[in-house]
């Protein structure tokens, strides 16, 4: 159902007072190291933000990067109960800002779940009272879905960025991420593959509002370790450490390392392995070291914060990343993890999934591998063993190239700064009218990710930042 009229955003000129706010499903999240990174970069080029968190964080353990975030968090309260529904509702069609716009798309509103719906009015409020100028979604699901209805109720531009699951997985319904993409000022791609996925998938029209703009780390945290690839592997009887890092779930390709792996002991060759991470397929790993005769050569460390990982970056040989596509066609878009190891001189050996050739090009800044292929990860690791004992030379100069690449490509400052020329140019010009605020009725399908689609980007010219 078309609304009865639609909100438009009138033309504005950008002055240094606006104000950005993040619209976050939950913040602070141990696994999203990636917004905290945005959000610190932003702030550093001289960004106003606040973050809207729409539930409360459930981890238990926080990076200590988040203790430098300057944004205040609101956490959006959702109702207990009909009773509150209802009186929460009743004092928003009481706000005269917004009451307009709610009897406007009421029968739109009314498609959304309850908490959508009162949690979108409460943004809209929280946005109006903060004097927001622009309102950013990560993820193109239930956070977007709130941005886009509050955006509708105040006229204030919204924009999202899109990642993996939200885009790749087989639950998505591509009616809903079609109107959340045209209704929205712009809505970023973190890679190449994902732009051209999304392009074939909505149609050339709608992929006009999509823009590529890269996951940045900040490289200060991450100085370059050149020593990691000079350092001799397997001497004074000592054998080869692989470090693997990530939630333990199938899309992360660590059930076939741990095949990789005892295949590597039969030949001759043991490695020993420490996995950092937690996730539904902890158990069914455990056991799999177990009915591997692996306990020997296998370390679970659960989950660790980033400047820990960043020193076993610096202990271990290799960092080994088997991505696969899931079942349920759910696959990484591109791990920060990866872009770590690269930025710190570790040699990465990763799955060639999504957009994960755009930055490890097979044997120029990295080694890429078939994620559900144990035989060939044994071999690659195998081989990148040998070349660090015989000739460290050779892998200095593939780590050199992926930190390269990375600063190139992958700084945060750079992310701010491109981010921030996207929202000034929602602000000075007027962006498309909101259109239906409802659900699609039934999952389209679409489909899943194929690692042959990525083309790696092999004639870049990098410039080396120590």
């Amino acid at each position: 159902m078309q609304a009865e009229h639609a909100l438009t955003h009138g033309p504005t000129t950008a002055h240094l007072n606006t104000k950005r706010a993040y619209v976050l499903k939950m913040y602070p999240r141990f696994s999203e190291t990636f917004i905290v990174s945005e959000i610190l970069a932003r702030e550093a080029a001289g960004e106003e933000l606040i973050i809207f968190s729409l539930r409360p964080s459930t981890d238990t353990r926080f990076h200590p990067e988040l203790a430098r975030v300057k944004a205040p968090v609101i956490h959006v309260e959702r109702p207990s109960s009909a009773r509150s529904f209802w009186q929460t509702w009743q004092e928003n069609m009481q706000d005269p800002r917004i009451a307009a716009g709610l009897r406007a798309h009421l029968g739109d509103i009314a498609e959304l779940s309850h908490d959508d719906a009162v949690q979108a009015a409460a943004v809209a409020r929280l946005a109006l009272d903060h004097e927001v100028t622009h309102l950013h979604a990560h993820f193109a699901s239930v956070a977007t879905t709130v941005a886009r209805a509050a955006s509708a109720l105040t006229g204030i531009a919204y924009s999202f960025t899109t990642h993996a699951k939200d885009i790749f997985h087989e639950s998505v319904e591509l009616d809903d991420l079609s109107r959340k993409v045209a209704d929205a000022d712009h809505v970023i791609a973190i890679s190449d593959y994902n732009h051209s996925y999304l392009r074939r998938t909505l149609g050339p029209e709608l992929s006009e509002r999509i823009v590529v703009v890269r996951n940045g780390l900040e490289l200060d945290r991450f100085p370059y370790r050149p020593e990691i690839a000079e350092r001799p592997s397997g001497a004074a009887q000592a054998i080869p450490s692989l470090l693997a890092v990530g939630r333990l779930v199938e899309k992360k390709g660590f059930a076939h390392l741990l095949t990789a792996l005892a295949r590597l002991r039969d030949s001759g060759l043991p490695c020993h392995l420490d996995l950092v991470g937690t996730g539904p397929l902890e158990d069914e790993l455990r056991e799999l070291i177990v009915t591997s005769h692996l306990t020997e050569l296998v370390d679970m460390h659960g989950a660790l914060t980033q400047s820990e990982v960043r020193e076993m970056f610096v202990s271990h040989d290799l960092l080994v990343a088997p991505f696969v596509v899931g079942a349920d066609g759910n696959a990484d878009g591109l791990p920060t993890v990866l872009l770590e190891g690269m930025a710190t001189g570790i040699p990465c050996i990763a799955g060639t999934v999504t957009a994960v050739p755009e930055v490890i090009i097979n044997d120029e800044t990295g080694w890429l591998v078939e994620g559900d292929a144990p035989d060939q990860i044994a071999a690659t690791i195998a081989e990148v063993v040998h070349r660090l004992q015989k000739n460290p030379a050779s892998v200095r100069e593939i780590t050199d190239a992926a930190r390269r690449l990375v600063c190139r490509e992958h700084d945060s400052r750079s992310q701010a700064r491109e981010l921030a020329d996207l929202v000034t140019g929602a602000i000075a010009t007027e962006t498309p009218a909101a259109h239906v605020l409802g659900q699609a009725a039934s999952n389209t399908g679409h489909p899943a990710p194929n690692s042959g689609e990525a083309t790696p980007n092999a004639d870049r010219e990098l410039e080396h930042v120590s």
